[in-house]
């Protein structure tokens, strides 16, 4: 879905005190940039219902030149070509692809490995980048920040099904038995069924968008 109005212009306000701020050393700048801040507060409050004091925190705690986030997403493949999913405890217990927000220090792949043995218990190898994907363009719920994810393919290595403080639940699915509650802040339908298409075809090239 495409994002509202009001949601593009608060990002994009938040975006530019956040810079603003990091770079600014008059008082006089830092006293607009912070203004603007709060405008950009009290427009994502105001269209998403939320509390103004919880989202201005939210914006304070962002520091540096505003980037996009980035997410990390393994689609991983079992000898019999199902993938695994994971219940999200935060989304209500629904499916998603092990994954998250990229921690520092860490490159893309060894953030890719790391959640999935944390939310899964198992280990894996990262075998393709199978796309690099807006979230925004793909149709996901909006939310407060600009985001990329980066899904990768993965084949299993070891380990066992182990739940965490993130998880719920595990399981593999095939391509045509997928879970219907789908997590779908995280993944969407059509994006697993991409997964299965690099999985089968290792050559196709990287998806972008």
């Amino acid at each position: 879905m495409t994002p509202p109005q009001w949601l593009i212009w608060a990002r994009d306000l938040q975006a530019l005190a956040q810079s603003g701020l990091t770079y600014a050393e008059s008082p006089f700048d830092r006293e607009r940039y912070e203004s603007i801040r709060q405008i950009a507060a009290d427009m994502m409050a105001a269209g998403s219902h939320a509390d103004m004091a919880r989202v201005l925190d939210l914006f304070s705690d962002q520091d540096g030149y505003a980037t996009p986030k980035l997410v990390v997403r393994a689609a991983v493949f079992d000898a019999q070509g199902r993938i695994l999913l994971v219940r999200e405890v935060l989304d209500h217990d629904r499916w998603t692809l092990p994954g998250g927000w990229a921690d520092v220090n860490l490159t893309p792949v060894e953030n890719t490995v790391k959640e999935v043995r944390e939310e899964s218990g198992f280990s894996v190898r990262v075998t393709k980048l199978a796309a690099v994907w807006d979230r925004d363009r793909q149709g996901h719920p909006p939310g407060p920040f600009s985001c990329c994810t980066l899904y990768f393919i993965c084949e299993l290595t070891g380990g066992s099904a182990k739940t965490s403080i993130e998880t719920s639940e595990i399981g593999w699915f095939a391509a045509d038995h997928l879970p219907t509650d789908l997590s779908l802040g995280r993944v969407l339908p059509g994006q697993l069924a991409r997964m299965f298409e690099h999985a089968a075809n290792p050559d196709l090239p990287t998806d972008f968008d």
